[in-house]
């Protein structure tokens, strides 16, 4: 039984070649639940990259953009279980894959890259097609390739070094083909029978370690694990326990924790971030890139390097800058090769934790001034998992944006809203928490006075008054809702699904434990990676789906030969 859900795949196109803190999540407190059907997710770009870099090197070029996820439910890893792949994304796909395998076996690579050599480079070798495509598929596919497909790629292979009499160009083809099937570009939870389970399913041992290694480390796999789930270890509490505790010692964490929080603040949208270099002069797309790499440093340095409390990040005045954020932030850099350096704000300074830096704060703008609905709409919406609606389509904006108008400051033109009925309501989510941050303009830079006039950034949160930025960072240091909404998504990042009904309760414990450890956030991966629920799968909820998506994939392996 392969997955529930049809994924509409390839077009005409497819013809073409293819420590130790105590263990306690599975303890016998978690509650019990039924999971959700099977499904597959597409590979993000930087799940893709990773993979590829992992199996065959750092030096390997990933040159393309591939067709964007859409965010649901605040995650690109949950709109990931909804992606499908269009003939034009497939191409972006196809060209990517004949770029990797074209460098795989480059005369400057394939000595290393390529595990045997062929009897004669000029001739089709079975014995080290099967072998390459063995090694490699293994860490490609998740798991072993099956008879079936290892002979597509080794006949598909042989034919091309035959045709063009070079082993090498066989193997070219060949690794495309595995580079742009579901198989690889999917992350498939395949499942087999189970008597012992309610549901009569079990996820296999490689979708098991499939799903821990992309919710850890952000890629496929290693060898330890694809072992682990070989053994059958991934069956049994202690089994996953032991790769569990093994993977978050690894530096690979540091990676996966950067993935969940680069989707978890929405910081794809560096990528569109423009500014008015008239306005801002000290703005240029190395700045932007710089305040993104700060905010994730920050975040991975405090919460896996120092394993400190997550609300921490709110206000710990320890970070990290270079040249280009010392321009910004208007404080010495040391290194003089402006490369990273850690660095402290001092205990009177008004920045305070990650909502005060660069990133957050240039992001959430507009490109030519700040903007405290923007900010605060991101506080409620990102941070506290809080919906703010949208504004309604006849709003007439030149009541707040009217040049001729008196006001001086944000906060004198925001009152404007409390005028309109259908905007006061939304406004007094968003800008009280907002006009906090007004001491930083549309990059972040300090400042007290806008257009001569001295900024008032006092404001609310949920009935705790704050004065400033800094105090604002503490507010948010001691909300509930804080850790209760990173918890909350990062279950559902882990998932690649929002939690089901039955889910809930679990979820609730999960807010539990985490509180119980010192919001430590190794503790809270650790609670869900070693989890019932994190496995757990029902019937899918249509037998007939699943027949056709097992037909669709068996069906795209054959036509990789033709």
């Amino acid at each position: 039984m392969l997955i529930s859900k049809v994924k509409r795949y390839l077009g005409q196109a497819t013809c073409v070649a293819f420590v130790t803190i105590a263990l306690t999540a599975c303890g016998e407190s978690e509650p019990q639940t039924g999971g959700a059907p099977p499904d597959m997710r597409r590979l993000t770009v930087e799940q893709y990259r990773n993979v590829v870099h992992d199996v065959f090197g750092e030096h390997i070029e990933i040159a393309s953009r591939f067709e964007p996820l859409i965010r649901t439910d605040g995650l690109f890893a949950v709109g990931a279980s909804n992606a499908l792949i269009t003939p034009s994304g497939f191409e972006k796909f196809y060209n990517v894959a004949r770029s990797v395998a074209g460098q795989v076996v480059d005369e400057d690579n394939r000595a290393v890259l390529v595990p045997c050599a062929p009897v004669d480079m000029a001739r089709a070798d079975d014995a080290c097609s099967r072998q390459f495509f063995a090694e490699v598929g293994r860490y490609l596919y998740r798991r072993p390739l099956s008879e079936s497909e290892m002979e597509t790629a080794v006949s598909a292979a042989n034919e091309v070094a035959d045709q063009f009499d070079d082993f090498y160009a066989g193997i070219e083809f060949g690794l495309t083909g595995l580079l742009v099937t579901p198989s690889f570009l999917f992350i498939i939870d395949e499942t087999e029978a189970d008597s012992s389970s309610s549901s009569g399913l079990r996820l296999t041992g490689y979708a098991k370690a499939a799903r821990l290694s992309f919710l850890l480390w952000n890629s496929a796999p290693d060898d330890m694990l694809l072992k682990a789930a070989a053994a059958g270890d991934l069956h049994t509490d202690k089994g996953v326990e032991r790769q569990v505790e093994r993977m978050i010692q690894s530096h690979l964490l540091a990676r996966g924790v950067r993935a969940f929080f680069e989707d978890f603040l929405d910081l794809e949208k560096f990528e569109t971030l423009e500014k008015d270099t008239i306005i801002y002069p000290a703005y240029t797309i190395n700045a932007a890139n710089s305040a993104k790499e700060q905010l994730l440093r920050t975040i991975v340095d405090h919460t896996v390097n120092q394993d400190a409390p997550y609300p921490e990040i709110f206000t710990t005045r320890s970070t990290f800058i270079d040249a280009q954020l010392g321009r910004i932030y208007r404080v010495p850099v040391t290194r003089p090769d402006g490369g990273w350096e850690a660095y402290e704000f001092p205990e009177d300074d008004v920045r305070a934790g990650i909502l005060t830096q660069m990133g957050f704060l240039s992001l959430f703008s507009h490109p030519g001034r700040s903007s405290a609905t923007l900010r605060g709409k991101a506080v409620r919406e990102l941070l506290l998992c809080q919906k703010v609606p949208d504004p309604p389509g006849d709003v007439d904006f030149s009541l707040f944006n009217d040049p001729d108008a008196p006001s001086r400051t944000a906060r004198e033109r925001l009152t404007a809203h409390s005028t309109v009925p259908s905007c006061a309501g939304c406004h007094k989510l968003t800008d009280p928490i907002g006009l906090g941050f007004e001491q930083f303009d549309g990059i972040g830079q300090f400042r007290v006075a806008e257009q001569g006039a001295m900024i008032d950034v006092s404001g609310n949160l949920d009935g705790n008054e704050f004065g400033d930025a800094k105090s604002l960072a503490q507010a948010m240091h001691d909300s509930p809702s804080v850790p209760a909404c990173l918890t909350n998504q990062l279950y559902s990042y882990a998932a690649g699904r929002a939690p089901e009904r039955d889910e809930r309760e679990f979820v609730r414990y999960l807010e539990s434990e985490f509180a119980e450890s010192g919001y430590s956030l190794k503790v809270l991966l650790r609670d869900i990676a070693t989890s019932d629920a994190f496995y757990a799968v029902t019937q899918p909820k249509n037998k007939t789906e699943d027949v056709r998506a097992a037909s669709l994939n068996s069906k795209t392996k054959q036509e990789r030969g033709s």
